[in-house]
């Protein structure tokens, strides 16, 4: 996930993403053209919460459920959403990617952004075998973030970004697109669009 920083002193509990606030308006154009008008969205590793606000508040009636495993983010999502006051934007839900996923009503949609390349192999494994279990015939996955095509860097900078994410665990790392185009395969899905966003990032759609 990304860096986040304190939104402000005192008691308030937000947090705020610097990527979460550039890449917003491109993600919710994306959402706008693959999400159905209705139904439940269920958000991994959900960071500060901004997201969750954010395109809760565009994509009403939809109902937006974020998750995290971090107790700081769960308080961060939390602090957003009673500042909110959006009654389409549900309580945050602690959930590690890797354990059991919450059964949900009406599930439409699962969307994932920044977490694969901050994250083990495992996790992205976890992200498809539940959302193969879970989602309905039909409905969508879309995860967000810097992918490597061919097994080559879209740009100079992600390679470096690469690099410092190696550095900092080699469990981590931005992933081979064709590897998570396997995995989504074999989870039972298939590659509906991809979408080259800015600053070398892809949001791709998936459809079970």
């Amino acid at each position: 996930m990304n860096s986040m920083d304190s939104l402000e002193h005192g008691d308030d509990r937000r947090l705020s993403s610097p990527a979460a606030q550039r890449n917003r308006e491109p993600i919710l154009a994306v959402l706008r053209s693959v999400l159905p008008q209705t139904g439940r969205v269920l958000e991994i590793a959900s960071g500060s919460g901004e997201h969750a606000v954010y395109f809760a508040r565009h994509l009403a009636p939809l109902c937006w459920q974020p998750t995290d495993p971090s107790e700081t983010a769960l308080a961060s999502i939390a602090a957003w959403r009673d500042r909110e006051a959006l009654d389409n934007l549900a309580a945050p839900v602690r959930l590690d990617v890797t354990g059991k996923w919450p059964v949900l009503p009406d599930l439409a949609a699962v969307i994932c952004i920044n977490m694969l390349h901050i994250s083990p192999w495992a996790a992205s494994e976890a992200l498809f075998a539940a959302a193969g279990r879970q989602l309905p015939v039909g409905s969508i996955l879309i995860v967000y973030g810097p992918f490597r095509r061919d097994g080559e860097h879209t740009a100079p900078s992600n390679a470096a970004f690469d690099e410092d994410l190696r550095s900092r665990d080699p469990r981590w790392g931005i992933r081979d697109l064709e590897m998570v185009q396997a995995l989504a395969v074999d989870n039972g899905f298939t590659c509906e669009t991809v979408h080259e966003l800015p600053a070398n990032n892809l949001c791709v759609v998936w459809r079970r």
